[in-house]
């Protein structure tokens, strides 16, 4: 380790991630702490997790901002990456990092993230470059209180990254599909509590538009049959979300 980076926790969220966690706890073995929050796990996840280390602390799961929130404020140092157990660092993105800690000078820094689907890393459309925001001082950040969608909110400046982080889920398109549901129904309810409305041009016209954006200007047309099969669920998504924001207007005004 440089005597001049800054030290550096890396903190992860987990419930039965044995099967994924081994490969991103070695990704950041240069590190300086590693401490992983889990949720009640049943698969063996907390041993693993400290056979290689780190740290391990039960919470039971509060939703994904406050969770990880939880993990950020559990770690010793104030510079925090944020990875999920199926995230790993590349060789390129960990040199990126530790060159940045030597002396950083903003709030934050994010980086593109590369998405594995159905066996394939997407480079192009929704799927890339993905930035996140992960690297952070918890005494200028912090992640939002939402329960999906969650994201790091930096009090100061932010800088890019060069060096990929990969995420490789390795679930099934059936899985999948369970948690975009998941994902869109309380998408759906952030949505109305904030106070917007779904309206026919949302329902007709957002999945239209979310597929031009993303399968023709950002050219997802080249990553083949898996690119286009993770636009189209996205795009499926946005239906969904603003379907489901109707019915709960219609049950509202049923009610009144």
């Amino acid at each position: 380790m440089p005597a001049t980076r800054q030290p550096l926790s890396v903190a992860i969220i987990t419930l039965n991630a044995a099967s994924q966690l081994e490969a991103c706890l070695q990704s950041v073995r240069f590190a300086d702490e590693v401490v992983v929050v889990d949720s009640g796990s049943t698969d063996g996840t907390p041993a693993l997790a400290e056979r290689h280390g780190a740290r391990v602390i039960h919470q039971s799961w509060l939703g994904f901002g406050p969770q990880k929130q939880f993990a950020v404020e559990a770690a010793r140092h104030d510079w925090v990456l944020c990875l999920d157990a199926d995230e790993r660092v590349t060789p390129a993105l960990r040199a990126a990092m530790e060159n940045a800690l030597e002396n950083p000078s903003t709030a934050a820094f994010r980086f593109p993230r590369c998405n594995r689907f159905l066996g394939r890393y997407l480079r192009h459309g929704e799927g890339y470059p993905d930035w996140s925001l992960r690297l952070f001082d918890r005494r200028q950040a912090r992640w939002s209180n939402d329960a999906v969608h969650e994201k790091v909110e930096a009090n100061g400046s932010v800088a890019d990254l060069n060096g990929d982080l990969l995420h490789d889920s390795a679930e099934s398109l059936a899985t999948y599909l369970t948690k975009q549901n998941r994902y869109t129904t309380l998408a759906a309810e952030m949505a109305l509590a904030a106070g917007k409305r779904a309206s026919f041009g949302r329902i007709a016209f957002s999945p239209l538009l979310r597929f031009v954006k993303f399968y023709f200007i950002r050219q997802g047309f080249r990553d083949g049959l898996p690119g286009l099969i993770h636009i189209a669920i996205g795009c499926f998504n946005s239906f969904m979300k603003y379907s489901k924001m109707l019915e709960h207007q219609q049950s509202d005004a049923a009610l009144r």
